[in-house]
C-alpha cells in the first residue's frame, strides 16, 4: 500500500469535517458530521479496494467496528433513561437543593474535580460518574450561575483521574494487559504523571473559581424555594443515587446497573412525586391512577422530564432526559465507529501506524509518536479501547530497542489513548460526555486540564528521560497478574 492511499480517506474526512463546521457551526454534530463519518468509510473501502481486497471485507471492518460500540451505545441509551425517571423522582432536584447549601461558588470548580476523582477511584467507571454525579454537579452550577463548560471539565478532569488510577477501571486493566505488565506496577507507575496532572488541574480550577462571581444568596433561596414548590424534596430521594454507586462498586456489569437505577428512579417518581408524574402523563381520559402513573414515568424513560414551573432557568435545568435524547449520539457513534472499523480490518490503520515509527530516532520522539499515534488512532477508530490495544500491541518491541521498561508503554497508552478519548467529538467517549452533561466536547475541552496536561506531561519526560523504567526492570519483577475484570 502506497502511503498516499492510505491517507486518503483521512484527508478526505478532515476536509469534510472542516467544511460540516465551516457551513453547520455548533450543530455539525446533528447530522453534518455522520454524512462526512460515512461518505470517508466509502473512500476507505474504495482504497482497500485498490489494494486487492473485497467488500466483504470492508464491511466486516464495519460490523465489528460498530460491534465494539454496541455496550457503550447500550450504557448511552440507559442513562438517557435514568436522567428522565432521576429528574421525575426528585434525585436530581435533591441532588442540586442540597448541593447549592454545601459547595461554595469560589471552590465549586476544583471541589467538584476532586469529588468526582474520589468516587471514579472507588468504582472504576468515568462514565458512571458523570451519568450520575455530573449531572447534579451541572444542575447545581447552572444554579451558582457557573460556566457549564468548566464544570463539565472540571467533571471529566475528576472522573478521568480516579478512573485512570482504579484497579477496577477497563482501561487501566486494558492498558496492563495489552502491554504484558503487572496492573498494580501499571498503576504506581502512572503517578508520576497522572498526580502532577491532576494537581495542575485542581489549581487552575481554584484559581478560575476564585474569580467567578456566582448568583447572589437570594437568587439560590428563590431556585431553592422553586425546588420545592415543585417536587417535595428530601434526603431519601438521593438513595437511587447511593443504590447506583453501591452497584457498580460491586462490579455488578455498567448496562443493567444503570437500567436498575433507572427504574428505581421510576418507583421514586410514583411514590413520592405523583402528581409531576401525571402531569408529565398529559392525556389521561378514561386511564385508572394506575395507568396514568404508568404512562407518566414510562415518558420520562423514552422522552425525559418536562418542567413547567414557570420559572424560565428552572425550565430549561431539569427539561432533559429520556432514551431519545440520546439517539442522535448513537448516529454519531455508528457512523465514526464504522469508518474506524473498516480502517482496521483492510490495513489501512495499521499501515499508517508503522508509517509512523519510521521518523523515531530517540526516547523522546518515541513517546511523543505514542502519544500522537493514540490521539489519531482516537481519533480516526473513535473507540478508547481500540487506540490502548492497537498501539500497544505494535509498539511494544520498540520500546525494548529503545531499552525501556513495557511500564513505560502502558503508562503512556493512558496518558494518551485514554485521555484524549473525551476530548474527540465522535469517539464513543466525548460522544458520551456531550450528550450526559449537555456541552459539546469543543466547548468543554479547553477546561479539561487534566486530560490536556497528562500527553504533554509524558512528552516532557520523554524528552528529560525523567521516571523511565529500563527494559531490565521487566525482569525484575513478579509476572504480570493479567486484568481483573
Amino acid at each position: 500500500m502506497k502511503a498516499w492511499m492510505a491517507l486518503t480517506p483521512i484527508v478526505f474526512l478532515v476536509v469534510l469535517l472542516a467544511c460540516s463546521v465551516y457551513l453547520f457551526g455548533a450543530d455539525s454534530s446533528y447530522g453534518a458530521n455522520q454524512i462526512a463519518l460515512v461518505l470517508a468509510t466509502c473512500v476507505a473501502a474504495l482504497v482497500a479496494k485498490f489494494n486487492g481486497q473485497g467488500w466483504k471485507e470492508a464491511q466486516e471492518g464495519i460490523v465489528n467496528g460498530i460491534g465494539v460500540g454496541l455496550g457503550p451505545t447500550l450504557i448511552l441509551l440507559s442513562v438517557g433513561m435514568l436522567i428522565g425517571t432521576w429528574i421525575l423522582s426528585g434525585t436530581v432536584p435533591a441532588m442540586i437543593y442540597y448541593g447549592v447549601q454545601i459547595l461554595n461558588p469560589s471552590v465549586f470548580y476544583a471541589a467538584s474535580a476532586a469529588i468526582c476523582a474520589i468516587v471514579a477511584i472507588s468504582i472504576g467507571s468515568s462514565w458512571t460518574v458523570a451519568g450520575t454525579l455530573g449531572i447534579g454537579l451541572m444542575g447545581i452550577a447552572g444554579s451558582f450561575d457557573l460556566s457549564p463548560a468548566i464544570t463539565a471539565g472540571a467533571i471529566i478532569s475528576g472522573a478521568y483521574f480516579g478512573d485512570k488510577l482504579s484497579p477496577m477501571s477497563d482501561t487501566t486493566n486494558l492498558a496492563a494487559a495489552a502491554t504484558g505488565v503487572d496492573l498494580f506496577d501499571h498503576i504506581r507507575h502512572m503517578l508520576w504523571t497522572t498526580v502532577p496532572a491532576f494537581t495542575l488541574a485542581l489549581v487552575l480550577f481554584a484559581l478560575i473559581g476564585s474569580g467567578s462571581g456566582g448568583a447572589t444568596p437570594e437568587e439560590i433561596a428563590a431556585l431553592q424555594l422553586a425546588l420545592s414548590e415543585q417536587f417535595s424534596i428530601g434526603l431519601h430521594l438521593l438513595l437511587p443515587l447511593v443504590l447506583m454507586l453501591a452497584l457498580v462498586f460491586k462490579r455488578f456489569p455498567a448496562y443493567p446497573a444503570v437500567v436498575i437505577s433507572a427504574l428505581v428512579g421510576a418507583l421514586f417518581a410514583i411514590v413520592f412525586q405523583p402528581e409531576q408524574v401525571a402531569r408529565l402523563a398529559g392525556d389521561t381520559a378514561g386511564l385508572s391512577a394506575f395507568f396514568v402513573q404508568f404512562k407518566g414515568v414510562w415518558i420520562a424513560l423514552f422522552q425525559g422530564y418536562e418542567s413547567a414551573s414557570g420559572n424560565e432557568f428552572l425550565d430549561a435545568l431539569l427539561s432533559k432526559g429520556g432514551m431519545s435524547s440520546m439517539l442522535n449520539t448513537v448516529w454519531l457513534i455508528i457512523s465514526a465507529l464504522g469508518f474506524g472499523g473498516v480502517l482496521e480490518r483492510t490495513g489501512i490503520l495499521a499501515y499508517l501506524l508503522d508509517l509512523a515509527l519510521r521518523g523515531v530516532k530517540s526516547v523522546g520522539s518515541l513517546i511523543t509518536t505514542t502519544v500522537l499515534t493514540c490521539i489519531g488512532t482516537n481519533i480516526l477508530a473513535a473507540d478508547q479501547f481500540i487506540a490502548v490495544a492497537l498501539p500497544g500491541r505494535m509498539y511494544k518491541d520498540e520500546f525494548a530497542n529503545k531499552n525501556l521498561s513495557r511500564l513505560n508503554l502502558s503508562r503512556t497508552l493512558e496518558d494518551s489513548a485514554t485521555l484524549t478519548s473525551a476530548l474527540i467529538p465522535w469517539n464513543t467517549c466525548g460522544a458520551y460526555m456531550s450528550a450526559t452533561l449537555g456541552v459539546a466536547t469543543f466547548t468543554y475541552a479547553p477546561y479539561a486540564f487534566f486530560n490536556l496536561a497528562c500527553p504533554i506531561i509524558a512528552i516532557i519526560y520523554g524528552y528529560l528521560h525523567f521516571a523511565l523504567k529500563p527494559a531490565s526492570y521487566d525482569e525484575e519483577i513478579r509476572e504480570p497478574e493479567g486484568a481483573h475484570g
